[in-house]
């Protein structure tokens, strides 16, 4: 019998057109012998089914099911693809936990930790994992700018704590741009995060569960026109990204085997991508992303048809490691 499968996208942040075109991905290639797809829009205002002529259907919360045509539809799997709160920082996950929904992202405090990345830098500082120096400011506080360019020096990146996408980031080369780049950052999270410059070479590598292993994929080189890897450089074309990335042989084996352990080490599933900026030989961690783009042009899609993963392929193995 086939399953049905909600893939839910949209979420109340800046990155909801990003999510839509996720979403919208997922639900073209998923297998129709296996699944049953809804698209299930989650907007502040009303979570609704969206069927192919546009139509909505609005969803039952209490049990997260879908009144339609007199049946009550009931959802085997929960395709997660929305980027930002409430998907990608535990929200929805803790939802679907409490109902005994499976779902294909990672459980929700694994999901809240990476999201935040001030939490996250705390949970892997025992481990030595090499990262940027940083400086943390809250909404309200006073903003010190001779005490942050004396810790982190400049230029420096500002960025919202809990947010993605690169939404409220800047790249801060003097001290009197650091109050107009905290209070962009703002707009977007109450916290933020303020980092030192790392020079060196970019990459993002995908660590996935895939036919019931951990699997590392190649890592993307990524090279911005921009100053930095911004929203332009990311979906406006505004970047090369290169799979494989050329890193040295050593460079690859360290990004890997860092990669692999960080998703091991915070007990991840699913669905992950994380950044790195290589000092030599070392990779030091950026970030980590527990529902990355799912586009065809998106990095961990790329990574995974390196693999020699298709994306019904890397789809159905989510949804298959969910059930399981």
């Amino acid at each position: 019998m086939k399953k049905n499968v909600a893939i839910i996208i949209g979420g109340y942040s800046s990155e909801y057109n990003i999510s839509i075109k996720s979403g919208n991905v997922v639900f073209k290639y998923l297998d129709r012998s296996k699944y049953n797809p809804y698209r299930i829009i989650i907007t502040k205002e009303k979570w609704y089914y969206l069927d192919e002529e546009n139509n909505e259907f609005l969803l039952e919360r209490s049990d997260f099911s879908l009144p339609l045509d007199g049946n009550k539809i009931k959802f085997d799997c929960v395709f997660n693809a929305i980027h930002g709160t409430p998907g990608e920082d535990g929200l929805m996950q803790a939802y679907f936990e409490l109902l005994g929904i499976p779902h294909t992202s990672c459980n929700h405090y694994e999901a809240a930790l990476t999201f935040n990345k001030r939490d996250l830098l705390s949970a892997l500082k025992p481990y030595g994992i090499p990262c940027a120096t940083s400086y943390f400011i809250n909404k309200g506080q006073s903003i010190d700018e001779d005490a942050i360019a004396e810790k982190v020096g400049l230029p420096c990146f500002v960025k919202a704590n809990r947010a993605g996408s690169s939404y409220g980031v800047s790249k801060v080369y003097k001290k009197e741009e650091l109050e107009t780049a905290i209070e962009n950052a703002f707009k977007e999270d109450h916290q933020v995060i303020i980092e030192s410059f790392l020079d060196g070479t970019e990459v993002s590598i995908g660590v996935i569960t895939y036919n019931n292993e951990v699997k590392v994929l190649p890592a993307t080189e990524i090279i911005s026109e921009n100053d930095f890897f911004d929203f332009e450089a990311k979906y406006m074309g505004k970047s090369q990204e290169i799979t494989p990335a050329r890193i040295s042989e050593t460079q690859a084996t360290n990004v890997k085997e860092r990669a692999e352990f960080i998703y091991k080490v915070l007990g991840l599933k699913g669905y992950t991508r994380s950044e790195f900026i290589f000092i030599g030989a070392e990779p030091y961690l950026l970030e980590i992303n527990t529902t990355p783009g799912l586009t065809e042009e998106s990095l961990l899609p790329q990574q995974a048809r390196e693999a020699g993963i298709s994306l019904e392929a890397l789809f159905d193995s989510a949804i298959e490691e969910a059930l399981r």
